[in-house]
């Protein structure tokens, strides 16, 4: 009976800070780093006297950070109470309490009687993070060994987060978790609904062809995530966990104002319905890399960024600069729009010139982009090499207003470390272009590479005391898998429902 659901991490390859507000864009790309959700019964029958218990229990477990929480679920009014000595997780508390809410919102009186059976079977519900989502550089370098994907490859699935050593031998010890900026708290929250949702039969994650149990799907996993987080953010993380890689524009966070009513005592059940049928105005359009084009991150080791804080910094500077930073808004806006101009281009062009259009890349990505036009033989040829040097162009516009917006808002939105690698990134050989995801800082570096170029990026990182990191762009949202993703070979596994 257990129901297994993976959502995957992201990166914001363009709209950092300006995806805040509508209409703006973004483009996010999901990735192959995944959570996943296991749900199945805590009990294997109902206990006779259950139909009078108003309290069924809940059994949380991540296994990653040796950590196990128990709850009982109020029957009544569908809240969480923690029984647990160690502190809870608000994102899997949210997303427990709002999933069997909207399971019993949509129900009909003949689901109802099937739900509480279920409920009152409990819940165990075991939560595991790809490796790509946690830091484990510090274990690398430790060990001795390079800072190479194979590194990170010879770990083992699934692998133990080190504990912060002056608290190690306490019961209260808290896991030092050193993240790499994929979005772990949206994946991890998407996943729980969605399998939850499933396991509930309030979505039906096997058949989707339309798109509306995936938006209930959604919306569930955003007002989870809003409130667990205390604020209501753009959702793009989400978005992308749910849905895959696209074009996104924020909803009105005004959509999600009767939840937050919901922390002061209105029925949920009653809230969950409001949400459903509220009016969610956010826009997605299919976008994903054009074929052959592949996404390489880094981790360059020099320490995270606190993206709150730095959003913060922004905004302050818009209101203290309103015309200079509206300046720099349009400007930026308008490179990420030339960006994703390009990209449409390609996806185009590899449609409709498919041989020629392989190769050309094949062709470029063993050569310097000012070599790329010389390599235009045929008029098709030279289309395309305008588009990928049209690409370029453009996220050399993006860095360049990026770091103008940092400067003057007093944020290293793009440091001068992270300038002098991208740099000397963009100038090797089959390199498209490389950027800082999202909100900029010291997290992370990507790199978009033409072809099988990649190999000497990874090799000129590490000599850079950069680690490429194994993860991959995955266009798929969450996913139905076939099995605990910890009895199969998941980088093999082709068993899993692809939504």
């Amino acid at each position: 009976m257990a129901v297994v659901v993976s959502a995957p991490g992201k990166v914001l390859m363009t709209g950092g800070y300006l995806i805040l507000e509508r209409p703006n864009p973004g483009l996010v790309l999901s990735t192959s780093a995944r959570f996943y959700a296991i749900v199945k019964p805590l009990l294997e029958e109902i206990k006779p006297d259950s139909c009078f218990w108003a309290w069924t229990d809940v059994k949380v477990t991540s296994p990653q950070l040796n950590r196990e929480s128990m709850y009982k679920l109020s029957l009544k009014n569908l809240t969480l109470q923690s029984v647990s000595r160690q502190s809870g997780n608000p994102f899997v508390e949210q997303a427990v309490q709002y999933s069997v809410a909207a399971a019993y919102a949509i129900a009909d009186k003949d689901r109802k009687e099937v739900l509480q059976k279920l409920l009152l079977q409990g819940l165990d519900i075991t939560i595991l993070g790809s490796n790509d989502f946690y830091s484990y550089r510090n274990q690398i370098e430790a060990l001795g060994l390079p800072l190479l994907p194979e590194s990170l490859a010879a770990l083992p699935p699934f692998a133990s987060i080190t504990f912060n050593s002056e608290e190690s031998s306490g019961e209260n010890s808290k896991p030092e978790v050193a993240k790499t900026g994929l979005g772990s708290s949206a994946a991890m929250t998407s996943s729980v609904v969605a399998a939850l949702l499933h396991y509930l039969g309030a979505v039906d994650l096997a058949h989707v062809k339309c798109s509306s149990d995936l938006d209930e799907v959604h919306i569930i996993a955003q007002t989870a995530h809003c409130i667990a987080q205390g604020k209501v953010g753009s959702g793009f993380d989400v978005s992308s966990a749910v849905y895959g890689s696209h074009r996104y524009v924020r909803f009105s966070p005004e959509v999600i104002s009767s939840a937050q009513v919901a922390i002061k005592g209105a029925p949920l059940t009653e809230v969950v319905l409001e949400i459903l049928k509220g009016k969610w105005d956010h826009e997605r359009t299919k976008l994903s890399l054009p074929p052959l084009l592949n996404l390489l991150l880094g981790e360059p080791g020099t320490g995270g960024s606190s993206t709150p804080s730095m959003v913060g910094a922004v905004k302050k500077w818009q209101k203290s600069d309103p015309e200079k930073s509206q300046d720099t808004w349009t400007k930026l806006s308008e490179a990420n729009f030339a960006l994703e101009t390009q990209l449409n281009a390609l996806c185009k062009l590899a449609e409709e010139h498919w041989d020629e259009y392989k190769e050309l890349i094949n062709s470029c990505s063993s050569l310097k982009p000012e070599k790329w036009m010389e390599q235009a033989t045929k008029q098709s040829h030279e289309v395309i090499a305008k588009a990928l040097l049209g690409a370029r162009d453009a996220m050399l516009g993006i860095r360049y207003h990026m770091r103008l917006m940092g400067e003057a808002a007093g944020i290293p939105i793009e440091p001068r470390s992270q300038t002098q690698l991208l740099d000397s990134t963009m100038n090797m050989e089959g390199v498209l272009f490389a950027g800082v995801p999202g909100a900029g800082g010291f997290d992370a570096v990507f790199a978009v590479t033409l072809g099988d170029s990649s190999n000497h990026v990874i090799k000129s990182w590490s000599l850079q005391n950069v680690l490429a990191m194994l993860v991959r762009e995955d266009p798929r949202g969450v996913s139905l898998e076939a099995a605990d993703p910890r009895t199969i070979d998941i980088a093999s596994s082709i068993s899993s429902v692809h939504i």
